[in-house]
């Protein structure tokens, strides 16, 4: 059986790949959240780890990791810089002082609140130009698409078993 013929090599076929277009759709997801949040000064990764943080009081950062599908060496410095910015607390765990323990503070439980409607209005800039219908396809499909593909990430999500450590369950 013959081999089929390798497709052209261009930009076209660079331009209609998957791949490219979620890297691009992410970089102009991760623009437009910066400009609608830029007054609070957070990354989208750094308010997913609020979120998490304010949803599961006393996670650790292996958990938080797991919550929110993101590298746990990178999560580091997130956890870093969200420490420096006041935002939460590490506490040892009781049963094992090596375990920290995050917590949001006043202002980090602050900053979650008020940047909700900036959150709110990047969310919607990115589906603005689609309508109704079609955003509700396009969302349904992404969803499908990353349930599906979860086992192919280098940090695949496991929030439920994250939380099922926790004893909260989902």
């Amino acid at each position: 059986m013959p081999n089929k013929p390798a497709a052209p090599i261009t930009m076209d076929a660079v331009y209609a790949a998957p791949g490219y277009l979620f890297r691009r759709m992410q970089q102009i997801a991760v623009s437009i959240f910066m400009e609608e949040c830029k007054a609070f000064d957070l990354t989208p990764v750094q308010y997913a780890a609020l979120v998490a943080i304010h949803t599961h009081p006393g996670i650790d950062a292996t958990r938080l990791s797991a919550v929110i599908a993101f590298d746990r060496s990178t999560l580091g410095s997130v956890i870093e810089r969200l420490l420096a910015k006041d935002f939460i607390e590490r506490k040892p765990a009781p049963e094992d002082k090596r375990i920290k323990l995050l917590y949001l503070t006043k202002s980090g439980a602050a900053i979650l609140r008020e940047i909700i409607p900036a959150v709110e209005r990047a969310q919607a800039r990115m589906l603005e130009p689609l309508n109704p219908a079609d955003r509700k396809t396009l969302m349904g499909l992404l969803a499908q698409l990353v349930d599906l593909n979860n086992e192919a990430s280098r940090v695949p999500l496991r929030a439920e078993d994250a939380l099922e450590h926790l004893g909260k369950g989902g």
